[in-house]
């Protein structure tokens, strides 16, 4: 069972993971596509889902609330760790580590011989990895430094749920990046 706190984090991700990729709340995104919409809150629901679950194997114990959590204060809060968030992903992504993976990825894309749109492809494979990288600071890296048994994720269910964590994750991420393309 997750602790009060625990179930506040989880809604605080729900609404930042909104910031991370559109800097504001889905439903203020205009979008041609409706059913893209749908997916990337599908996709949303079951990364938290496994999100959760993670939580329970790490025995997440974040600070106790002294106070009433309002949904404005919520909000704040969201907004605030997507920004942090997404600064971290911006000076991570510049490394060279960064830059390999990427240049992974787009050989891997081109080697499957369709055409492209060489700058269009190198944008968005640059922004996927950042939005991967903030994904994961925001939900991995806070749950993380609050928790007490880490290493629960090293056993066979931990490697399960991290192996989900991680198709989802990118999913999402791609899924967001066809609404920004949509929007455009």
């Amino acid at each position: 069972m997750l602790s009060k706190e625990s179930k506040i984090r989880v809604l605080e991700n729900f609404y930042a993971l909104d910031y991370i990729f559109f800097g504001k709340p889905l439903k203020k995104v205009d979008s041609c596509c409706p059913l893209v919409k749908e997916d990337y809150i599908s996709i949303k629901g079951a990364l938290l889902s496994v999100f959760i679950e993670m939580t329970k194997m790490v025995n997440h114990s974040p600070d106790t609330l002294e106070e009433r959590m309002s949904t404005k204060r919520l909000l704040s809060n969201a907004r605030a760790y997507a920004k942090d968030a997404r600064q971290a992903s911006r000076v991570v992504v510049k490394t060279e580590r960064a830059r390999n993976d990427i240049k992974r990825e787009l050989k891997a894309v081109i080697k499957e011989g369709e055409d492209h749109d060489i700058p269009s492809l190198i944008e968005n494979k640059i922004r996927e990895k950042a939005f991967r990288l903030a994904v994961d600071n925001l939900l991995i890296a806070r749950m993380l430094n609050e928790s007490k048994d880490i290493k629960s994720l090293n056993d066979w269910s931990g490697k399960i749920v991290e192996d989900s964590y991680k198709i989802l994750r990118d999913n999402l991420c791609e899924t967001a990046n066809l609404i920004l393309d949509s929007d455009d």
